[in-house]
C-alpha cells in the first residue's frame, strides 16, 4: 500500500509578485488552469492534494528575483496560510538573494517568527552564483538556525542565452534547452560544485542543500566528480562526504524511474525525498511515479516509506498526521 507523501517543491505565485508573473507568459499558455492553481493556498491545492495521497505539502514561491518587500509580503501571505491549515501545509521562504545580508535577515525572520521551515531560492542571483565571500553571512544563518536551502533552477541571463543556448534552431528551442530543457538542471549541478570548489561547505560543515530533479544531474557524474574533484584545491573533506552528508535530492518533476536505479546505488536512502513540482507538473504524474518505483521491486517497504514522507518529516521536522499514515 502507498504510504502518505510529502511533497516539497510546489509553488505558488504572492498577491505581490507582477513582476515575476511576467517571466510565465509561456507556461500559462501551455497549462490550462495553471494561474489560478498558483494563486491558490487552499482549496484547489487541497482538493488535488487529497485525490494524489498527499498528506502534506511544502509550498514555496514560484522562481523569479523579489525585492525585499515582496519577499516579505509573500512570505507572510504564505505563512498565513500555513497557519489556517497546519497539518497539511509548510512553506520554504522565499528571499531577496541579490543582497545576501538581507536574505538572512528575511530566513532568520521566516523561521523564528512565521515559523516556516527553510528556504527555496534561485540558483542564481542574475550572473551571481552563492560561492563568493559576500555570500557568507547567508550561509551562517542557514547552518545556525539548522534549516535546508532548496537551490531552485531559474532562467538564464541574457549574456548565458546567448552564449550557451542560441544556435541554428528555433527560438522555442532556446528557451527550452536554457530552462527545464536541459540548462536548469546543469546550472544548479554546477552551482553545489561551485560551493564545494569555494570551500564553503569547510566554513559551513552543517549546511543541508536540497536539489531537485533527481539531484540536478550530480548522481549521474558523481564517480566523476569524486575522481577530478581533488584537483580542484585541498578541502576538509572530499565531494563524496560532502554529497552524503550534506545534499538531499528530490524526485521533482521526473516521471520515469530509470534515474532511481543510479540514485539507489549511490545515494543515501535517506537523501531521497519525494517531490512533484505543482502545479507546473500534475500530482497524479507523481502518484503514478511512487506507484511505478513500488512496482518495480528495487526499494523495500521501508525505503518507500523514507522516500515517501520520513526523510522528509526527519529534515523539516514534519509530522504526518494519523489519519493520513
Amino acid at each position: 500500500m502507498m504510504p502518505p507523501l510529502i511533497s516539497l517543491e510546489e509553488h505558488f505565485l504572492s498577491d505581490k509578485a507582477d513582476d515575476v508573473k511576467d517571466l510565465y507568459s509561456e507556461q500559462f499558455r501551455n497549462i490550462p488552469g495553471l494561474a489560478d492553481k498558483l494563486a491558490d493556498i487552499g482549496p484547489i491545492r487541497l482538493k488535488s492534494m487529497d485525490e494524489t495521497n498527499i498528506a502534506i505539502q511544502v509550498v514555496s514561491h514560484g522562481p523569479g528575483a523579489m525585492r525585499v518587500s515582496q519577499c516579505q509580503a509573500a512570505n507572510d501571505q504564505l505563512a498565513a496560510a500555513v497557519r489556517a491549515n497546519p497539518q497539511r501545509f509548510a512553506g520554504f521562504a522565499v528571499l531577496p538573494m541579490a543582497d545576501p545580508d538581507a536574505a538572512a535577515k528575511e530566513l532568520t525572520r521566516c523561521v523564528q517568527e512565521a515559523g516556516l521551515v527553510g528556504a527555496l531560492v534561485d540558483n542564481r542571483s542574475d550572473n551571481d552564483y552563492y560561492d563568493g565571500p559576500k555570500y557568507d553571512s547567508f550561509w551562517r544563518a542557514a547552518q545556525d538556525l539548522d534549516v535546508p536551502i532548496y537551490l531552485h533552477p531559474t532562467w538564464p541571463t541574457p549574456e548565458q542565452t546567448d552564449l550557451l543556448y542560441t544556435g541554428n534552431f528555433s527560438r522555442a528551442a532556446t528557451m527550452s534547452l536554457g530552462a527545464s530543457g536541459w540548462g536548469w538542471h546543469s546550472d544548479v549541478g554546477l552551482h553545489i560544485l561551485r560551493l564545494f570548489a569555494a570551500g564553503t561547505f569547510d566554513r559551513f560543515p552543517r549546511l543541508k542543500i536540497i536539489a531537485g530533479h533527481m539531484g540536478e544531474m550530480l548522481p549521474f557524474m558523481l564517480h566523476r566528480i569524486m575522481q577530478l574533484s581533488p584537483r580542484w584545491g585541498p578541502r576538509e573533506r572530499p565531494f563524496r562526504e560532502v554529497y552524503d552528508a550534506n545534499i538531499w535530492i528530490t524526485t521533482s518533476g521526473v516521471w520515469s524511474i530509470d534515474p532511481m536505479a543510479t540514485i539507489l546505488r549511490n545515494t543515501k536512502i535517506e537523501r531521497i525525498l519525494y517531490s512533484v513540482d505543482y502545479p507546473f507538473a500534475k500530482n497524479e504524474d507523481g502518484l503514478k511515479f511512487m506507484q511505478d518505483l513500488e512496482q518495480s521491486g528495487w526499494v523495500t517497504p521501508e525505503q518507500l516509506e523514507r522516500i515517501a514522507h520520513k526523510n522528509s518529516e526527519d529534515l523539516l521536522g514534519l509530522t504526518v498526521a494519523a489519519n493520513k499514515s
